[in-house]
């Protein structure tokens, strides 16, 4: 199976989760990146796994998650990797997000990362699986914490009274968005398996 992905965080996590499956990257394959052309998570994800399938005859998975602000109306949304221009870092995405947050006040912050995750038999699987994880938080006005990717060290959670940067990698995936959309995808490959 292949991971329709280049985001080498996305890529430790979800073979972290995965470990007792065979599963390797698209880099492994030199598929190119897709075009995320969608706008929506799903339309995302099912693009860049119908190309990973394509280019290498086999069955894939795909993931296309982002951050979710109530204050920005869903911004970033499905540009979450690339909020601040096309090869942004995370930290020009982070400070973006920040620059913009700056005068929301404290008790509007809400927000939530989406991860959509697809699983193909193959290239042109009319039936692809899809599942879906939601992880709710609120952005800090500052970086805290050394760990994961992207936006976590701005993505705070009351009830671990932390950032997602600062979670040991288990427990972020036991809690994360991403975690729970792939426990999800892997019950419905094995249901599938067996029907």
């Amino acid at each position: 199976m292949v991971l329709a992905s280049g985001n080498l965080g996305k890529i430790r996590e979800i073979q972290a989760m995965l470990e007792n499956w065979q599963i390797a990257p698209q880099s492994a394959f030199a598929v190119p990146e897709a075009d995320e052309t969608g706008t929506t998570f799903i339309e995302n994800a099912i693009i860049k796994a119908r190309q990973a399938a394509h280019y290498c005859q086999l069955p894939s998975i795909a993931d296309d998650s982002g951050l979710i602000v109530d204050a920005l109306n869903g911004a970033p949304g499905v540009i979450s990797a690339r909020y601040a221009g096309v090869g942004a870092s995370d930290q020009a995405n982070v400070d973006k997000l920040l620059a913009t947050m700056a005068a929301v006040p404290e008790g509007q912050r809400s927000a939530r990362f989406i991860c959509v995750m697809v699983y193909l038999r193959h290239a042109d699987d009319p039936f692809p699986l899809i599942a879906q994880g939601v992880w709710e938080g609120c952005i800090l006005p500052y970086c805290q914490g050394e760990n994961g990717f992207g936006y976590d060290p701005i993505f705070w959670l009351p009830e671990q009274n932390c950032t997602s940067a600062q979670l040991p990698a288990d427990l972020k995936n036991a809690l994360s968005h991403r975690g729970q959309a792939l426990r999800q995808l892997v019950a419905a490959i094995k249901n599938q398996a067996t029907a």
